[in-house]
């Protein structure tokens, strides 16, 4: 009775803190209360940041840190005790071992460890406030369009690494050049390849400060070739970042259609004049309003010419014997 008990519960937790595909009041509010709590988290970061308002409110930024800690934590534990019911036919050790290693957990590890490691070894407030703001990363877990911006980055990482491997060739190139032109011109700018780095990836990048400029004919031949070339090569990570969320927000928009389309056809053609009915296997599926109505007008059209089809058969047989009539 007891372990049933438990089982009950855990399911209950695993429900309204990790399944997706439930949805009820307490969930909402659990989602919702742990976003106000992360982005408060944030602001509380910023707003500590200013001396004068810390020091003089410094009681209540570390009474909402602790707390903030607690909760964070809680919520760790109950997502690594209630995930085992994710597959319930799989060891508990197992899946708890995998969730530890995935993503979200190690983002929801990262937002409460610093502040334990502050209790054994002390960190500079200032680097301690960096690592808090790291609880940002947590929205990833209640936000679509966040994740789907992962899964793009992830699918796409063997893209970025070629354009990366690229800019530290031409990086290098262009800080080894500049340094062997400027080098006697400006002994001060221009000491050594590594200081010359500075100057090759504000370059590259097209941003441009200024702070440190070629002088010489070649160094400014040479400035305006790696411009160029800058252009072109600084352009290609969002390019890249575009034509993957194109694609992974045309599948989605599939994969939901294909979806809304077989839950209609399973609560039978009549349920498309039901508005009520519809709007629930929208929400349930995810599915824009505007996409619903494209996909109700296309079974309508699609239902018109099916029973204009069968009209049309039917013409061809006799009514009476069933048979064939000649064309």
């Amino acid at each position: 009775m007891a372990k049933l008990s438990i089982k009950r519960l855990r399911l209950f937790v695993y429900n309204n803190l990790q399944n997706d595909d439930h949805q009820s009041t307490f969930s909402l509010c659990v989602n919702y209360f742990l976003i106000f709590l992360i982005v408060g988290n944030v602001a509380a970061v910023i707003l500590e940041s200013i001396t004068e308002l810390y020091l003089a409110y410094q009681v209540y930024f570390d009474v909402f840190e602790n707390i903030s800690i607690a909760l964070f934590s809680i919520e760790y534990v109950l997502r690594l005790w209630s995930i085992v019911e994710k597959e319930p036919s799989l060891p508990a050790s197992q899946q708890r071992l995998k969730w530890m290693r995935s993503g979200e957990a190690i983002i929801d590890l990262v937002a409460i460890l610093p502040a334990y490691l502050n209790f054994f070894v002390p960190i500079d407030l200032r680097v301690l406030r960096i690592l808090r703001l790291l609880r940002l990363l947590k929205l990833t877990r209640y936000f679509v369009s966040l994740q789907i911006l992962l899964r793009v980055i992830k699918r796409e990482k063997g893209s970025f690494q070629a354009v990366i491997f690229i800019l530290v060739i031409l990086i290098v190139m262009a800080a080894s050049g500049i340094y062997v032109v400027e080098n006697k011109a400006q002994p001060e700018a221009f000491s050594s390849i590594p200081h010359a780095m500075w100057w090759a990836v504000v370059t590259l990048t097209t941003v441009g400060y200024g702070d440190v400029t070629p002088i010489t004919n070649m160094g400014k031949f040479l400035g305006a070739i790696i411009t160029i070339l800058g252009v072109g090569i600084a352009a290609l990570p969002a390019g890249i970042l575009a034509s993957g969320l194109a694609n992974e927000l045309n599948q989605r928009n599939q994969r939901l259609e294909q979806e809304f389309r077989e839950l209609v056809q399973a609560h039978g053609f009549e349920v498309v004049h039901n508005t009520i009915e519809l709007e629930k296997l929208r929400q349930r599926v995810g599915l824009p309003k505007e996409q619903m109505h494209e996909i109700i007008i296309q079974l309508l059209r699609e239902h018109v010419l099916e029973e204009q089809e069968q009209q049309n058969s039917k013409k061809h047989y006799c009514p009476y014997c069933g048979e064939k009539l000649p064309e």
